[in-house]
């Protein structure tokens, strides 16, 4: 089976990236503190971490799972919008998925956290300035939230098989399940919960955005387009 060269060059460089975090954590350097992405108030933050943490895994199993969709589903979207569009889709939606991720962020530091002036960390309390450098976002589940929906899209009516399920669903239903579970879970405000729902709702946002743009755009060129 062949893989087209931008999903096969995403999976290598995450695979890539990870291996490197291992390595140089043994070192004593945490790479997810350089390329992870930083609330803009952290005196760590850099712009450049919109891009570099959607490249970024906490643990195999986040890497496994965001790798497999992008092979499942990135590869058919390479071979349909061809390696730059998709490439451009992937990215800009992992963009858009941590701007959304900041904008979360800062409302719950604007409503919450401001109130503090100092945070028990469990072995050490610290200032409020140090802990924002702990918020730290990762992985490219954003744009992988976005590769499912552009998927449900194109092939509204295409039948998947999701574990556990014992029988197909259509990859529309797919989508708009998983949406409602990302919403429901975003609000569901479980202190145990460390995962970015918003985020991955804002690749998903984005990712119709610019299919949608892109849409429009084709129909304006060719009225006569369906």
């Amino acid at each position: 089976m062949n893989i087209p060269a931008v999903t096969k060059n995403l999976i290598i460089i995450n695979v890539l990236f990870f291996l490197a975090t291992l390595v140089l954590r043994g070192y004593g350097i945490d790479l997810n503190q350089y390329l992870g992405l930083h609330l803009f108030m952290a005196s760590d933050f850099n712009p450049a971490q919109l891009i570099t943490y959607m490249f970024m895994h906490g643990n195999f199993a986040h890497l496994f799972f965001n790798m497999f969709a992008v092979f499942m589903f990135g590869r058919i979207l390479e071979q349909v919008w061809g390696p730059q569009r998709f490439l451009f889709f992937y990215i800009f939606c992992g963009i858009g998925a941590g701007l959304v991720q900041e904008m979360v962020q800062y409302i719950h530091f604007k409503n919450v956290l401001s109130a503090y002036q100092n945070v028990d960390i469990g072995h050490a309390i610290i200032p409020m300035s140090e802990y924002l450098n702990y918020m730290i976002t990762v992985g490219a589940s954003g744009a992988v939230y976005a590769i499912l929906l552009a998927f449900g899209m194109l092939f509204p009516n295409q039948q998947i098989f999701i574990f556990p399920l014992p029988v197909p669903i259509r990859a529309k239903f797919f989508v708009i399940g998983y949406a409602v579970l990302e919403l429901y879970l975003g609000f569901s405000n479980n202190p145990n919960d460390n995962v970015a729902h918003f985020a991955h709702l804002g690749g998903m946002v984005f990712g119709i955005l610019l299919i949608l743009y892109w849409r429009n755009k084709n129909k304006r060129r060719n009225p006569y387009a369906y």
